[in-house]
């Protein structure tokens, strides 16, 4: 049933069953949309904040710059201003999107300050959408383009610490850390910049690795360090061009006190960070092991080495999460969503899962050659019964095991199946026939177990 319209939003149309529904106006969420708009095929998008960008509006540090540069990040069909530099600030980057919104006109398609609270399938193959706010609407689809920079995670460890501890979702500006002494918790991007702030402000900069990290640097002979990686480049050259990087950068972690990893470069996301390093050495960031518990103001870490401090900044990452899902649709499994064609389900169709996947390089460039090919995957599952998962399934591809991708694998394999698009075509339409009779099962109204706000 439709509700009446709230003020100041724009009214959803009085039928939404031929639509789809995007959920999320961040990164992602934009990109979608403007490729079901080229597509002409009709939507409507919400998102729980008050303004589009996701985490780049409402997620970041004042002083946040991009990790992969501009040519990556941007999309391809909408270049960043050439004023702009290789790695743009976080106030450029929710320019870029709004200005990208304006662009294409994807405002008036946009319901700011709109939560989902449950999804579900119900009869005739549609989809059930509950808000916040009690309204309910029926939709031919769902993509989920809600993010996963939202739902922290946090480090456990015991005792009681007396100081501040807060998330690094939570870090928004320098000042937090002025005159602090400042234990950083993580390996990760946000977690070495905020120490490198913590450098320059604080009174005192401890990185706390759980286990040490391949540092790469942001540019390497004046070129970014994602630049240098091409369409054509296996993992493994990429992998071997990593570590000359590195090498002729910053040398061996044993030159900065630091174990070696246990694992490959780009096996996990790289650190791209040259400050780090570079404070090391002088001293003004100190490494230390993970956390073995607190006491007061008195972190214990697991070598027995013991130090106090103000506050401490969790940079221990997000989980993986859609809280408005009925539990027979929770597909997470650690930090992957168990989908064939990297969004679609063998047992439901209409219901897609959209950029939870954390490749190496920009999410612009990607989503710019994804949107065209899930378009034409969309206007094949109109043609048949069957799931698009379980076409994908059954010509053979395999569930996910690991939410790290390689961008350029991800290129060749986009341009594959746009090449090879009227042999799926046939494929689908042979195994759609096999189950002419197939239909979603509609699945009880109640609400989820978890409430939690997504964006």
């Amino acid at each position: 049933m439709l509700s009446n319209p709230t003020p100041g939003r724009p009214a959803p149309p009085p039928a939404t069953t031929t639509k789809h529904l995007i959920i999320g106006a961040g990164f992602v969420g934009l990109g979608m949309a403007q490729a079901l708009k080229a597509a002409q095929i009709p939507y409507d998008q919400v998102d729980a904040s008050d303004a589009i960008a996701g985490n780049w509006y409402h997620g970041v540090y004042s002083t946040a710059h991009i990790i992969s540069s501009r040519r990556v990040t941007q999309f391809t069909h909408f270049p960043m201003p050439a004023s702009y530099p290789d790695f743009p600030s976080a106030a450029q980057m929710r320019t870029y999107l709004n200005d990208f919104a304006t662009h294409f006109d994807l405002q008036p398609h946009i319901e700011l300050n709109k939560t989902v609270t449950y999804v579900r399938p119900v009869e005739d193959n549609l989809w059930e959408v509950t808000f916040a706010d009690s309204e309910q609407r029926l939709y031919k689809g769902v993509l989920l383009c809600n993010g996963h920079h939202w739902s922290k995670r946090w480090p456990q460890f015991g005792g009681t610490f007396n100081g501040e501890m807060i998330h690094s979702k939570d870090y928004k500006h320098p000042d937090q850390l002025r005159d602090r002494r400042v234990l950083v918790i993580g390996g990760g991007n946000s977690a070495c910049d905020i120490a490198a702030e913590a450098a320059r402000v604080a009174a005192k900069s401890v990185l706390s690795l759980r286990e040490s990290v391949w540092f790469l640097p942001k540019t390497f002979a004046g070129i970014p360090a994602t630049d240098w990686m091409q369409w054509w480049m296996p993992e493994w050259v990429q992998r071997l061009v990593g570590h000359g990087m590195i090498r002729l950068t910053f040398g061996q972690h044993a030159d900065y006190g630091l174990p070696q990893p246990h694992h490959r470069l780009f096996s996990k996301h790289p650190t791209v960070n040259n400050e780090v390093p570079y404070y090391l050495k002088h001293g003004r960031i100190t490494a230390r092991p993970a956390v073995r518990q607190v006491d007061g103001n008195t972190v214990e870490f697991v070598d027995g080495a013991r130090d106090d401090f103000d506050l401490i900044v969790c940079a221990t990452g997000f989980n993986l999460a859609y809280p408005f899902l009925a539990i027979e649709l929770q597909r997470v499994q650690g930090a992957t969503v168990q989908c064939y064609g990297g969004a679609c389900l063998s047992d439901y169709k209409g219901l897609y899962y959209i950029g939870w996947g954390q490749a190496r390089g920009g999410v612009g460039s990607l989503i710019a050659a994804y949107g065209p090919v899930f378009t034409r995957l969309l206007q094949l599952q109109d043609d048949i019964n069957i799931p698009l998962g379980l076409v994908f399934k059954a010509l053979g591809q395999q569930l996910p095991t690991t939410h790290i991708g390689d961008p350029q694998n991800v290129f060749r394999q986009l341009n594959l199946l746009r090449f090879c698009f009227p042999w799926f075509t046939y494929k689908a339409h042979r195994l759609d026939a096999q189950s002419p009779h197939f239909v979603n099962q509609p699945l009880p109204a109640q609400t989820p177990a978890s409430a939690l706000t997504v964006y």
